[in-house]
C-alpha cells in the first residue's frame, strides 16, 4: 500500500516498522516492557499484560489495578475475541441515598458512589488464562521491578501528582513532584506480587480487597456497606460477542455496551456515505462532525448495560441519521463531550495475533480515593450511572455504568486482521477513532501521519468540561486542536460554535495504531501528544 503524504502538523510520529512483533503505549518503559515479552516468546496478550502492568505502576493519574479493562483479540481470522472487564456498582448502591444529598449526577471525585468494584485485575487474568504463552510471573516481572526499585516521573505524572497530594492513603505519589524524580510503589509491588502467587483472590481479598472494603465503610458511615466480601468475590470479566460494521472497505470490531464503541462505528458508516473529500479540508471536518453528532446524539437514553450494540449499529437505524445530515450546514442534535484520563495500547506478535487494550481510572487519579494501605488508586467509573429513577442506567447494586472505553480492531473483508487502533479521551474517544478511521482507511495516511495530524472534538458551550457528553441542556462547540488547518474558520462558516485549543495536546487523546502492511510486516505510530510515547517492535 503507497500512503498518501502526512498533513503538516507541529506534532510528528514516525511510522515505526517491524517483521515479527510490535508494541505501542504512551510510554517507552511500557513499550519496552511489552517488546521484552515478545522477544522472549510471548504472545501479543502476554506483551499487553505486561505494558498495562508497567503503565498501571508508573502512569497512575491514567490508569491502573484500581480501573476497568476491555479488550478485542484477534487470533487468526474472523470476530476477534472481546473481553469485558468493567466492574459493577456494590451492593450497597443506592441511587436514592445520592439523590437525597442533593446530587443531580455521581460526584465526580471523593465519594463511594462513583466506585465501581475495579475489573483490571481479573481482566489480565482472564486474557493471560486464555492466550498467555509465558508464566505470569514473567509477564509481571518488569512492573514488579518498577515498583520495587522506582522509576522516573514522567512530565505527565509530574504535572498531576499535586492533584492527589492531600488524598488520604495516599504514600507513593507526593505532591511537588519533578520529572525525573524517582518514585517507588511498594504496594503495587505487593499486589503484583499477591496476583501471581494467589490469582484474583491475592488482589479482590488481598490487601487491595481489605482496603476497598474499608474505603467504602468509611464513607458511607452508618449507611449499609457499598461494598461485601461477595461483591469482591464475584468474578467481573467475561467474554462477550463483539460489535461490527462495515465501513470503508473493511470491518470494525469493538466492544459491546456497556462500552461506548458502538458510536465510533456508526459514525464510520454514517461518514462512508457522506461525499467526503479526498483531503482532511473544512468540508471533511464538518462532515465528519456531524457523522459523529448524528450517532452520538440519543447516548443518555440508549447506552446501559443491557443494550443491544449491534441494533445500535444497524444500518436501518442510521440511515435516516445520515439522511439528516445536511452537506453545508452544521446540524442541532448533539451536546457536548469531554476529555477522561485513561491508557490506551496496542500490540501485535509474530504469528498475527493482535491485542486492543483500554485500562483507565475515568478521570485522572481516579476518583482520588485510595484503597488502604495499597497506595493503588480506585477509579470513579460509577460516574457513568444516571440518577433519575426507572433509567436502565440508574446507579443500582450489580449494575455497570455506561463506559467511555471504546477499543477498535479492524478486519480485511476476508476476516484477517488489517489494524487495532484506540485512543484515550473519556467520551471524545468515538469521534478521535472516527477522525483515525477516515484518515486510514478513506485517505490512505500511514499511521504515523494518521496519529499525527491535526483532530477536532466536540465539547461543552459554556461549561466546565466533565464527563458530560450527550447531557440534556448544554450546547455544543467544536474544539480544533490546530488552527493552521483553516477548519475553525471553515467550520464556523458552516454554522458550528469552534474553539481553538493549541496549547494543550491531551485534550485531543493519546492515540496508538498498529497495522499489518501488504507484504505481511508491521507499521505502528504512538501518539506524540503522550509526550514519552513509543511504538517499535522486533
Amino acid at each position: 500500500m503507497l500512503y498518501a503524504q502526512p498533513m503538516p502538523s507541529s506534532l510528528y510520529a514516525p511510522t515505526r516498522y517491524a517483521r515479527a512483533g510490535m508494541v505501542s503505549t504512551i510510554d517507552a518503559t511500557a513499550t519496552a516492557a511489552g517488546v521484552d515479552l515478545l522477544r522472549r516468546g510471548g504472545s501479543a496478550v502476554d506483551a499487553a499484560i505486561g505494558a498495562n502492568a508497567a503503565l498501571a505502576v508508573i502512569a497512575p493519574y491514567m490508569c491502573g489495578m484500581g480501573g476497568d479493562l476491555w479488550a478485542l483479540v484477534h487470533d487468526g481470522t474472523g470476530a476477534p475475541h472481546t473481553l469485558n472487564a468493567a466492574g459493577f456498582a456494590g451492593s450497597g448502591a443506592d441511587a436514592a441515598r445520592v439523590r437525597a444529598e442533593e446530587h443531580d449526577y455521581i460526584p465526580l471525585k471523593g465519594h463511594i458512589s462513583s466506585v465501581t468494584v475495579p475489573g483490571a485485575v481479573d481482566g489480565w487474568l482472564a486474557l493471560h488464562e486464555r492466550f498467555g504463552r509465558l508464566p505470569l510471573a514473567d509477564v509481571l516481572a518488569e512492573a514488579i521491578r518498577l515498583a520495587d526499585d522506582g522509576f522516573a516521573a514522567s512530565p505527565g505524572l509530574a504535572a498531576s501528582a499535586h492533584l492527589v497530594a492531600e488524598v488520604p492513603d495516599n504514600t507513593d505519589i507526593p505532591g511537588g513532584l519533578s520529572s525525573g524524580q524517582v518514585v517507588r510503589r511498594p504496594g503495587s509491588a505487593r499486589a503484583l506480587r499477591a496476583i501471581i502467587d494467589q490469582g484474583r483472590a491475592g488482589f479482590y481479598g488481598g490487601e487491595f480487597g481489605e482496603g476497598l472494603l474499608t474505603l467504602g465503610d468509611r464513607l458511607t458511615g452508618e449507611a449499609p456497606a457499598e461494598f461485601t466480601t461477595d461483591d469482591l468475590d464475584q468474578p467481573i470479566a467475561h467474554w462477550v460477542d463483539p460489535v461490527r460494521a462495515e465501513a470503508f472497505g473493511h470491518v470494525l470490531w469493538t466492544a459491546p455496551p456497556s462500552s461506548q464503541g458502538y458510536l465510533t462505528l456508526s459514525g464510520a458508516w454514517i461518514a462512508e456515505g457522506l461525499p467526503l473529500p479526498e483531503e482532511a479540508n473544512g468540508h471533511w471536518a464538518h462532515l465528519l462532525v456531524e457523522a459523529a453528532s448524528q450517532a452520538g446524539h440519543d447516548r443518555m437514553r440508549v447506552l446501559h448495560d443491557a443494550a443491544d450494540g449491534q441494533a445500535l449499529v444497524d444500518p436501518v437505524l442510521l440511515a435516516p441519521r445520515r439522511a439528516a445530515i445536511d452537506l453545508e450546514r452544521a446540524g442541532n442534535v448533539a451536546p457536548p463531550a469531554a476529555l477522561g484520563d485513561t491508557t490506551y495500547l496496542c500490540t501485535v506478535d509474530g504469528d498475527g495475533m493482535g491485542v486492543s487494550l483500554i485500562n483507565s481510572n475515568a478521570s485522572g487519579f481516579g476518583a482520588h480515593l485510595v484503597a488502604g494501605s495499597s497506595g493503588i488508586f480506585v477509579h470513579d467509573r460509577g460516574i457513568g450511572f444516571s440518577l433519575i429513577p426507572g433509567h436502565p442506567a440508574e446507579y443500582a447494586p450489580g449494575r455497570r455504568p455506561p463506559h467511555t472505553l471504546a477499543p477498535a480492531l479492524v478486519t480485511k473483508p476476508n476476516g484477517d486482521l488489517h489494524q487495532v487502533v484506540g485512543t484515550m479521551g473519556g467520551d471524545a474517544q468515538p469521534q478521535i477513532l472516527l477522525q483515525l478511521i477516515a484518515r486510514s482507511l478513506g485517505l490512505g495516511q500511514s499511521p504515523g501521519a494518521t496519529i499525527s495530524a491535526p483532530r477536532w472534538t466536540l465539547g461543552p458551550d459554556d461549561h466546565e468540561a466533565g464527563f458530560e457528553t450527550w447531557r440534556p441542556g448544554l450546547g455544543r462547540r467544536v474544539i480544533v486542536e490546530d488552527p493552521s488547518t483553516g477548519w475553525h474558520d471553515a467550520l464556523a462558516a458552516r454554522g458550528h460554535a469552534t474553539t481553538v485549543v493549541d496549547d494543550n495536546p491531551g485534550t485531543f487523546g493519546h492515540a496508538h495504531m498498529i497495522e499489518v502492511t501488504e507484504h505481511g510486516t508491521l507499521a505502528g505510530a504512538a501518539d506524540p501528544r503522550a509526550l514519552v510515547s513509543a511504538a517499535f517492535g522486533i
